[in-house]
């Protein structure tokens, strides 16, 4: 089985989502609507968090549990 690499803040939203489409449900479960967002290619995960007043640690996690 192959490792995959964690996600981090750092990440852009779009290429998160691209990578691993599992975790659109995340971002819909967070009510953070990125999916097909412009923006998304150009915020990466904190970015997306501090917009969307979402507590990155806690969406991190989810991310991060999903993928």
């Amino acid at each position: 089985m192959e490792a995959r690499m964690p996600i981090s803040f750092d990440e852009l939203v779009d290429d998160v989502m691209r990578r691993r489409p599992e975790t659109i449900g995340v971002f819909l479960a967070f009510q953070m609507r990125c999916v097909g967002c412009p923006i998304a290619c150009f915020h990466n995960v904190a970015d997306a968090c501090h917009e969307h007043g979402v507590d990155p640690d806690a969406f991190l996690s989810a991310l991060c549990a999903c993928a």
